[in-house]
């Protein structure tokens, strides 16, 4: 099992910034450790759940067209942390961020979600 632990969501005004942190634990990411994907998503009220961001633990990144330029996916590996820094937020970027990780031999893990609220 995978436990996913997101923070740093909160209330921010137009064009301020947010760092979201995701801590990864669990036995099982030791097994193929580049093996793993991780993303974000977010889900803002009465929306599907949307990708924002992905990476693997060799590093390549990929972003939804809407938060390219603005947001960076980093991980730490020695740390078993994800970030999500967000930059010039807007508030289309309202939403429930959630962190993913999955692997193609195992299953898919999801964190609880942490708010993020950008005001106008």
């Amino acid at each position: 099992q995978v436990q996913l632990v997101e923070s740093g969501g909160g209330l921010v005004q137009s064009g301020g910034s947010l760092r979201l942190s995701c801590a990864a634990s669990g036995s099982i990411l030791t097994r193929d450790v580049m093996g793993w994907y991780w993303y974000w998503y977010r889900q803002a009220p009465g929306k599907e759940r949307e990708l924002v961001a992905g990476t693997t633990t060799g590093g390549s990144t990929n972003y939804a067209d809407s938060v390219k330029g603005r947001f960076t996916i980093s991980r730490d590996n020695f740390e078993n942390t994800v970030y999500l820094q967000m930059n010039s937020l807007k508030p289309e970027d309202t939403a429930v961020y959630y962190c993913n990780a999955r692997h193609p031999r195992f299953s898919e893990y999801w964190g609880q979600g942490t708010q993020v609220t950008v005001s106008s």
